[in-house]
């Protein structure tokens, strides 16, 4: 069964439309004339519990959970989460109980998304490794339903294809603030992201490409679940359109920097006063530094970087 953008239910977390902003001094920067246009689609700016990407899956994901009757949400995430920190905020909002499932240790001192997510009211759960979210998740899910409670499991990520409904709605957001980009480059992990926004231009009939820049799994098991997630999408259920993602850009491992997340980092902040992340939006914004300095794009194009969140990290 698909779900359909126009029929979904949607609860609001959104203020508006997200800042399109030029990045005229990045552009300068790597070299100015002769390179394409560089625009940031600011996510990070979301003023709700911090913004980020998550917070527009979330408003299809946990509207399908309170359809259903649901009066907690269950998900999964690590210690700095920023997926488990939106849905806990998403929660307190809408008056729901969230319990977290966070693989890794409870910290002595709480930072960044981890002290927001307890005081934000989320009861948290810790398990050693990712190996036992499965596990983790079936005994949370019964000792909730046994207590009378009406849970519903988010997967991680909200990448679903309700969940990927925000960024099919996001693109339609895009069009409407008079942006048709070329190319779209945005971090990737989970799939939904990278879902919502290839979904959003096949339905939108525009011909942009999307680049997914995976933060940790390989580019062909990323495919394959945005291909999955794809086709769950009412009128995409035959979808076989190209699904680009780059996973050269891991490094060590989910959430290492490398020399050109590091360098992006302090590209974008010193150019732009734009804060990007290490375990997400750093390797995509070297990436995106990378394929400019390549000259993989046209002079005529409009490159399009759509910045997912995830500052928060930065004080960890």
């Amino acid at each position: 069964m698909t779900i359909s953008i126009l029929e979904a239910p949607r609860v609001s977390l959104l203020a508006g439309p997200t800042p399109v902003e030029e990045m005229s001094r990045l552009r300068a920067v790597l070299g100015g004339r002769g390179l394409p246009r560089l625009l940031v689609k600011r996510d990070d700016a979301i003023p709700f519990g911090f913004g980020g990407n998550k917070v527009r899956k979330l408003e299809f994901a946990i509207a399908q959970a309170m359809a259903g009757g649901a009066d907690t949400i269950v998900t999964l995430g690590g210690v700095q989460s920023n997926h488990a920190r939106a849905t806990a905020a998403a929660s307190a909002k809408l008056g729901l109980k969230c319990v977290l499932i966070i693989n890794g240790s409870s910290p002595e001192k709480p930072t960044a998304n981890a002290l927001l997510d307890r005081l934000l009211g989320a009861e948290i759960e810790y398990i050693n490794s990712r190996n036992e979210r499965a596990e983790a998740a079936e005994r949370v899910m019964a000792r909730l339903a046994q207590s009378g409670c009406t849970p519903f499991f988010l997967p991680l990520g909200a990448s679903t294809p309700v969940g990927a409904l925000g960024f099919v709605n996001a693109i339609g957001e895009l069009i409407g603030q008079g942006i048709e980009p070329d190319v779209i480059v945005h971090a990737c992990s989970s799939g939904g992201t990278q879902a919502g926004l290839v979904a959003g231009v096949a339905l939108h009939a525009l011909s942009a490409r999307v680049i997914g820049v995976s933060a940790d799994d390989p580019a062909s098991d990323v495919a394959a679940t945005v291909q999955r997630i794809v086709r769950g999408i009412e009128g995409l259920e035959s979808f076989d359109g190209p699904i680009e993602v780059d996973d050269t850009r891991v490094g060590d491992g989910y959430g290492a920097p490398t020399d050109a997340s590091r360098e992006a980092q302090q590209l974008f902040a010193r150019s732009e006063a734009l804060f990007v992340d290490h375990t997400y939006t750093a390797k995509a914004a070297g990436a995106l530094i990378s394929y400019v300095r390549e000259k993989r794009f046209a002079s005529d194009q409009t490159v399009l970087f759509w910045h997912t969140g995830g500052q928060v990290g930065l004080f960890a």
